[in-house]
């Protein structure tokens, strides 16, 4: 699938606006009152203000949350000297993950010099812009020195990742593997196998953190630095050893440590045989680890293992570090990052690790024992706890150690800030993707025959989270993957009106006809509605020959959804179907219901839908708070709508108290929580506001959804079917193929609960 994923990788770049980053403003801008606060004459006040006192910069522009990401492209990745343009898209995609991870605003720049005075004089000129500054992906030995000039030259928070982000990932693991292996860290011998910035960086804080020099030995690609060398530059000479070895395979006899920063396969099982009593392997070339996961745990039951690859336990990945470290920096707006910062950071991930892991987590990996041990010694970076464990143990130990201009006060409220800044939306869609790669699922995709569902496919197929099965003309389709180019080679397809499916046809009609001869259909008619994708589709997920189905992005929702109803069904336990939407917006994910199935529900149907959505919203491992809708606040309208939506909470109430549940209210309250406390505290939504909202009729409900989704900029996943006996989802028409690889996710997921329910188990 390489071809594959360089082809979508050119596209995600490059389609719609070019590139992964761009800047919106955050005052308003649509009179020109505004315009003039913002820019002439407004802007002047604000101005002298800080000529007058430069540290007013911070509060009014937004230099306290903005970091610049600066390269020259002279070590991009694993690409090398690539130039400075070149490597731009791995600076906007750094920016994306400051964004996305902790709320932190990034320009990407890229200066077109590789001496150091033009490149540190250019970094420095530049630096008022700026709260931090993020270097990347500059080659050692230059980075160095690099770094060191900059931080000596400002007064912001400086850091090299490449350097220090590795370190203080893998000195988590390692504080907490020695703690699993009952060893000390001033007794620990250590190899590491490399001698770039990152090798340097992490030997530096293994012995800040208590490795003695003595016990710790490194390798360049010729060999061991050792003290006979005449080659060594003064950064690599610092770590040469006395020791009588020269040879990886010499040096990692009895050591208790393997840190790779090299290249894949340099490694042998024979080696690690070699090596002391609980060994410890981290394995970072990437994507090749210096030994492979399966070889180093066949050779050595003992070893505990980290490599850079998401695939295995124990990622080593710098994500973890970055966001957080310039999180906790900028706001105690640090004058640098010192090593006490680091390895706070490091500290905090590794007691982080030891701490039981949130419901969530677990359900991304499909473990319900995922906690401190061999394979799980560094968090995962779907943990949404990250970023309110090591920003606050960064900034802390930023004031500390006396770097910090703006002390944190009250650490409760900071902590609160911090999870302000960041939803769960990402958590909950990498949630989505992790468990239905960890299991998955036979898809129909009923409309074949279309570009938009073949490429959703594809991206199905390459990124594992299910395995599609493609309905429609062999010919057709196939035409289509070779003009678009799509690997779908080995992909089964089905033409429900070929001559090769006349059997099995037959024997679906005989079914349809079996279920519904007393609702109208004759044989004749079931033999014939099996000619159609929408009846075949479904039939396939009724016999067990497929797990689940979609359709819907080229019929009207009625045509797709009254097959699969006619054949599969509803639960056992219910009497009507209903949709649901999931809005991400910053603040977490919203549940709208009922958005385009019952048209005007009565007071029983609204009571089913609630209890549908809430059992599909706490597979999710979200709790529901839930608000019925209307134009009243808690009868102070009186109309029929408002009654039906308080007589249904009331029965809610009745039936289910535990539930959280109330109305009948307005939207604006239920979405607000200082509303709620301070005008109706006899609420049951009293304390937070509402993630789920029920609608009193389809009309309202639709307009709502479609209007979050056109005006709102928010991502909308749906409609998500409740209540049917099996998997099928139907999708919008003209949804986008991110659209339907949403879907397709949220059908594998409802496949794996078919089975669980099954099998007697809890499908949330």
């Amino acid at each position: 699938m390489d071809n594959l994923f360089r082809k979508d990788a050119f596209i995600y770049h490059s389609e719609g606006r070019p590139g992964k980053i761009e800047v919106i403003p955050t005052k308003p801008y649509s009179t020109q009152r505004d315009l003039s606060l913002a820019y002439s004459p407004g802007v002047a006040d604000p101005c002298l203000a800080i000529k007058d006192n430069p540290e007013d910069v911070y509060k009014y522009t937004a230099k306290g949350n903005l970091v610049a990401v600066i390269s020259n492209g002279t070590a991009v990745l694993g690409l090398g000297d690539i130039g400075a343009e070149a490597g731009k898209p791995v600076m906007e995609g750094k920016g994306l993950l400051f964004k996305i991870f902790a709320d932190i605003d990034v320009f990407d720049i890229e200066v077109d010099v590789k001496d150091i005075d033009k490149f540190v004089d250019t970094v420095v000129n530049i630096a008022p812009t700026f709260g931090g500054i993020n270097l990347e992906d500059i080659k050692a030995p230059e980075c160095f020195e690099i770094e060191e000039r900059i931080k000596a030259a400002l007064d912001i928070p400086v850091m090299h990742d490449d350097q220090h982000g590795t370190a203080i990932i893998t000195s988590a693991g390692l504080l907490n593997a020695i703690k699993i292996n009952k060893k000390k860290i001033e007794k620990i011998k250590v190899v590491v196998n490399g001698a770039g910035a990152s090798a340097v960086s992490c030997s530096k804080l293994y012995l800040a953190m208590g490795v003695k020099p003595e016990n710790l030995v490194m390798l360049d690609s010729r060999g061991v630095l050792h003290v006979d060398r005449k080659d060594m530059n003064e950064t690599k000479a610092q770590f040469a050893t006395t020791k009588n070895v020269h040879t990886l395979e010499e040096a990692i006899k009895g050591a208790d440590v393997f840190l790779g920063l090299s290249v894949a396969g340099v490694m042998t099982p024979e080696m690690l045989m070699t090596m002391a009593k609980d060994p410890i392997v981290f394995a970072c070339a990437n994507p090749v680890p210096e030994i492979m996961y399966e070889d180093a745990v066949a050779t050595r039951k003992d070893v505990i293992m980290g490599t850079g690859r998401s695939d295995f336990p124990n990622q080593i990945n710098n994500v973890l570090g970055f966001p957080f470290i310039f999180r906790g920096a900028l706001d105690v707006r640090a004058t640098s990052i010192n090593e006490e910062m680091k390895l706070a950071a490091s500290k905090a991930l590794a007691d982080l690790a030891k701490l039981p892991v949130p419901e969530e987590v677990n359900i991304a990996y499909s473990t319900t024992n995922l906690k401190f041990g061999k394979k799980y010694i560094i968090p995962k970076p779907t943990d949404p706890r990250l970023i309110e464990h090591i920003a606050p143990a960064v900034a802390k130990a930023a004031m500390d150690s006396g770097v910090a201009r703006k002390p944190i006060e009250d650490w409760d409220a900071y902590r609160d800030e911090l999870r302000k800044r960041l939803g769960i939306s990402n958590p909950l869609l990498r949630q989505i993707k992790t468990r239905s790669k960890n299991d998955p699922k036979r898809v129909v995709f009923a409309e074949a025959e279309n570009y938009k569902i073949l490429k959703a496919a594809e991206i199905a197929l390459n990124e594992k989270i299910a395995i599609p099965i493609l309905l429609g003309n062999k010919e057709v389709i196939r035409d289509l993957i070779e003009i678009n180019d799509l690997e779908l080679g080995d992909v089964e397809i089905i033409d429900p009106k070929s001559d090769e499916e006349k059997t099995r046809r037959h024997e679906f009609a005989e079914v349809l006809y079996n279920k519904r001869k007393r609702r109208g259909v004759t044989l004749t008619a079931a033999k014939d509605m099996m000619q159609h994708r929408n009846y075949y589709s479904p039939m396939l997920v009724e016999t067990g020959q497929a797990d689940a189905m979609i359709s819907g992005l080229t019929r009207n929702y009625p045509d797709t959804l009254k097959p699969a109803l006619e054949i599969i069904g509803m639960k056992p336990d219910t009497d009507l179907v209903s949709g649901m939407y999931i809005i991400n917006t910053k603040k977490g994910p919203i549940f709208f219901a009922d958005c385009t199935v019952n048209k005007n529900p009565d007071i029983d149907e609204l009571v089913g839908i609630t209890l549908q959505t809430t059992f599909a919203v706490e597979q999710f491992k979200i709790k529901p708070r839930i608000a019925f809708l209307s134009y009243s606040n808690f009868g102070s309208n009186r109309g029929n709508i408002p009654t039906k939506q308080r007589e249904a909470v009331a029965k809610l109430h009745e039936n289910h108290p535990d539930l959280i549940v109330d109305g009948e209210m307005q939207a604006n309250v239920a979405l607000n929580a200082e509303m709620i406390d301070e005008n109706f505290p006899f609420s049951k939504l009293k304390g937070g506001a509402a993630n789920v909202l029920i609608f009193p009729y389809l009309t309202a409900g639709n307009i709502a959804y479609k209007l979050m989704q056109e005006m709102g900029n928010y991502e909308v996943i749906g409609p998500v079917i409740n209540g049917m006996n099996k998997s099928v989802h139907v999708l919008n028409m003209g949804s986008s193929v991110s659209d339907i690889v949403n879907m397709v996710m949220i059908s594998v997921i409802d496949a794996q609960c078919v089975v669980n329910r099954e099998n007697g188990n809890d499908c949330k």
